[in-house]
């Protein structure tokens, strides 16, 4: 599929707002930045829980998320109050998983650390946390909400198995490490929210595998700076590029045309998660926010004819906290 055909494949992409420079910007966002609730500590049936450390526990999560999954964190800052606590800690402890791969210099040690988390896991259904910060506040969000262990640990599983360090074979292959990771996290983030529907559950899982390929389109400049690539080879196949087009940050336009293929499926999830819109209950839309982020990444790289290796596509839009503030108003995603 040629980029040059990118207007009428994608059509118009929703993430401008008609009138927003005639309104004045809602401040709300940054008031809430500041005014954020003290941690909710639980009680004393866990040591690990109790004592002067129980807030450390709570600031941890939000200062590893503000500075690991900034996009995460301001979408977090806008879920109820009462919610607010849990999400961070759940997408610490994603965050946490995420870092093996990049902070280990060999898969054994690797698999040790996902070893912990897996007996981590079942410590915090034995009301047993280790005296871990994130482990203490994700077990804290498992006796709030009753959360799916099998969720966790999907998760946990998926990230073990992406230690091989080996290119997806198809968009597939891509999708089912999506589903199983950032959509186990936005099902978790619905129990958090008290959301039990098939159709959120449909909408939660394209928007997963929207953000699986998006994450992977935006991480390939990084990995290529460390000789890798991750790709769908079957999409390289089709355009006759290989991974050495892409460490050599070959611009050509079939190098273009992966991209474009690529973005295009993430585009498609999109999509159809919102096609669920006017079935899915309103109180669940606060988990889905991240499309803004999406649908700002995928617009940014239309506009730069698929050039992965853009310096835009590596800078942060200081619009990004308003956007996300204006979805959350308009009770849409």
């Amino acid at each position: 599929m040629a980029a040059s055909a990118q207007s009428s494949a994608w059509g118009p992409l929703r993430l401008g707002i008609p009138g927003l420079c005639c309104r004045r910007p809602p401040l709300g966002l940054y008031a809430r930045v500041r005014r954020l609730p003290g941690p909710e500590v639980s009680g004393r049936s866990v040591a690990a829980a109790s004592g002067p450390g129980a807030w450390g526990t709570d600031h941890y999560c939000l200062e590893l998320l503000r500075k690991r999954d900034y996009e995460g964190y301001l979408c977090s800052l806008l879920l109820p109050a009462e919610s607010r606590s849990s999400v961070f800690a759940l997408r610490a402890f994603n965050v946490e998983l995420a870092q093996v791969k990049d902070s280990v210099s060999e898969k054994t040690i690797g698999l040790m650390r996902m070893q912990f988390w897996k007996k981590t896991v079942e410590d915090i259904y034995c009301d047993n946390p280790p005296h871990q910060p994130v482990a203490i506040e994700l077990w804290k969000a498992v006796k709030r909400h009753n959360l799916t262990k099998r969720w966790l640990m999907k998760i946990i599983d998926e990230r073990e198995k992406n230690l091989d360090d080996k290119a997806y074979r198809n968009i597939k292959e891509l999708e089912n490490y999506a589903e199983n990771t950032q959509s186990s996290l936005l099902y978790l983030t619905l129990e958090i929210l008290g959301i039990k529907d098939l159709h959120a559950d449909h909408a939660a899982s394209h928007i997963g595998k929207a953000q699986g390929i998006v994450t992977c389109l935006r991480a390939t400049p990084y990995h290529g700076s460390r000789r890798k690539v991750f790709l769908p080879m079957d999409i390289c196949m089709l355009h006759g590029v290989s991974q050495e087009d892409f460490l050599r940050r070959n611009q050509d336009k079939n190098v273009r045309d992966v991209i474009y293929d690529i973005a295009s499926q993430a585009h498609l999830h999109l999509k159809h998660a919102r096609s669920f819109h006017k079935s899915v209950p309103v109180k669940a839309f606060p988990a889905f926010l991240q499309t803004v982020s999406l649908e700002d990444f995928l617009k940014k790289i239309q506009r730069v004819d698929f050039d992965i290796f853009h310096p835009s596509l590596q800078q942060k839009n200081t619009l990004l906290p308003l956007y996300l503030y204006i979805q959350s108003w308009r009770k849409t995603y």
